[in-house]
C-alpha cells in the first residue's frame, strides 16, 4: 500500500501543476495582434510583443519573427521545445496509471499467500481468519484500480490539450509564414 500511497501523491502533485500549465493558455488574441501588427508592417513592434510572451504559442511565433529569413525552421525548432514543455510530466503520470493496478495485483497476491499460510497453520477451522485476510488483500487491488483511474482521466486530457495547442500553433505558424512572406513580394 505505500508505494501505492506515493503513486497516488506523485499523480495528485503532476496533475495539479499540469491544470495551472494548461489554464494559463489561450493565446489566440495575442496571435491575432501579432499578425495584424505583421500586417501594418509594424514588425518591431510585433516582434516586441511576442518577446515578452511566455505562452508557447507567441514563443513559436517569436521565434518565426526574430530569425524572418529562416522563419520555418526556427519555429519548427522553438515548437519542438514547447511540446516538451507541454509534455512534463506526463510519461510520470502515464506510469503511474500503468503501474498502479499492477502493484494492487501484488499487494493482493501477497495477501493471498498470508492468507493461505493462515489456513495451513490453523486448518480450516477459523475461516474468519482467512476470509478477512482475503478482505484485506483484494483492498490493495481496488487502491491500485482507483489511483490508475484517478490519474487516467486527466492524462488523457492534457493529450487531447497538447493536441489542440499543436495544431493551433501549426495554424498560426503558417499564417505568420506567409505573413512574413507576402511583404516580400510587394
Amino acid at each position: 500500500m505505500l508505494p501505492l500511497a506515493v503513486c497516488s501523491v506523485v499523480a495528485i502533485a503532476v496533475i495539479i501543476e499540469r491544470f495551472f500549465f494548461f489554464r494559463r493558455l489561450g493565446a489566440i488574441p495575442q496571435a491575432e495582434a501579432i499578425l495584424d501588427m505583421i500586417g501594418d508592417s509594424r514588425m518591431d513592434e510585433a516582434a516586441d510583443m511576442a518577446r515578452k510572451s511566455s505562452m508557447p504559442l507567441i514563443r513559436v511565433m517569436s521565434a518565426g519573427i526574430t530569425n524572418r529569413y529562416h522563419s520555418l525552421k526556427a519555429m519548427e525548432a522553438a515548437g519542438v521545445n514547447e511540446l516538451a514543455a507541454m509534455q512534463r510530466g506526463l510519461p510520470v503520470l502515464d506510469t503511474i496509471v500503468t503501474l498502479s493496478p499492477l502493484l494492487g495485483l501484488l499487494g493482493t497476491i501477497i495477501g493471498m499467500i498470508d492468507s493461505f499460510q493462515i489456513m495451513a497453520l490453523a486448518g480450516m477451522g477459523q475461516p474468519h481468519a482467512v476470509t478477512g485476510g482475503v478482505a484485506e488483500a483484494l483492498i490493495a487491488t481496488a487502491t491500485g484500480i482507483s489511483v490508475a483511474v484517478i490519474a487516467l482521466i486527466p492524462y488523457n486530457y492534457f493529450l487531447a490539450r497538447i493536441e489542440r495547442e499543436i495544431a493551433m500553433i501549426e495554424h498560426y505558424a503558417t499564417r505568420l509564414e506567409m505573413a512574413l512572406v507576402l511583404p516580400d513580394k510587394e
